[in-house]
């Protein structure tokens, strides 16, 4: 049979092309989801940011954990105070049952002393979970 592909080779290089495609699709799915929560913020469209979030979502702030009305209440505040200009970039989307991990770099522009705008920028993760037919964080922190 020299000349032959056998059917084992073919069926793990198939197998080794779908994850890949999956893992395109999940990464761009996950900045999708990110790049929806950006254009939320820095519009200030605080009630389809909420929407991004499922009903029991948690969002780890520096001070306290916030969650329902808490999270639209606690990024309303930082917008209020001069936080804007928000960009994230994804890393890595990693899938875990029905949920998908994700993780990247933010950054944006705060009030620094002076009145002057300062960059700031970190890490952050949030967890996704498909629901209705869309990505919608259950768990989102940074630093």
């Amino acid at each position: 049979m020299r000349g032959c592909i056998s059917i084992p080779v073919v069926a793990i290089a198939m197998s080794i092309f779908a994850s890949s495609v999956l893992a395109d699709t999940l990464q761009t799915d996950a900045q999708n989801a990110a790049t929806k929560w950006d254009e939320a913020y820095n519009s200030g469209d605080m009630e389809t940011l909420g929407k991004l979030y499922t009903s029991d979502a948690i969002v780890i702030t520096k001070g306290m954990p916030q969650s329902g009305e808490g999270i639209r209440t606690f990024f309303s505040g930082l917008k209020a105070k001069g936080w804007e200009d928000h960009r994230t970039t994804v890393k890595t989307a990693l899938p875990k049952d029905n949920l998908l991990i994700v993780s990247g770099r933010w950054e944006m522009a705060g009030p620094a002393e002076g009145g002057a705008k300062k960059k700031f920028e970190g890490n952050w993760v949030n967890v996704l979970e498909k629901r209705d037919g869309a990505w919608r964080t259950v768990l989102h922190t940074w630093n």
